[in-house]
């Protein structure tokens, strides 16, 4: 079976637009999916990443109050201006010297 060039890049070219066209969904899909009222939501595995803290450690800020959260269907969410402001909050300037 031969298939010739022109038919095999026409071909090529319908998958490539089927792909970009799948990709541009799952993007679209995952912003309505992390978002409320319009502000991006992070997971605990999102946290622990930009943070790059343990999960004992997002435990204890849970715990503690520094950090507010919110369940959903059994899921821990932080609201990223949630996670900006701890991080305002927790930095320490440097002292002078």
């Amino acid at each position: 079976m031969n298939i010739d060039r022109m038919e095999f890049l026409a071909w090529m070219e319908r998958l490539m637009d089927r792909l970009d066209m799948l990709g541009n969904n799952i993007e679209d899909f995952q912003k309505k999916r992390n978002n409320i009222d319009g502000e991006e939501l992070l997971d605990n595995q999102d946290l622990l990443q930009m943070l790059k803290i343990s999960n004992r450690s997002l435990q204890r800020y849970r715990s503690n109050g520094k950090l507010p959260y919110y369940t959903i269907s059994g899921k821990l969410y932080y609201k990223l201006s949630d996670v900006h402001q701890f991080i305002r909050e927790s930095f320490n300037p440097p002292t002078p010297k």
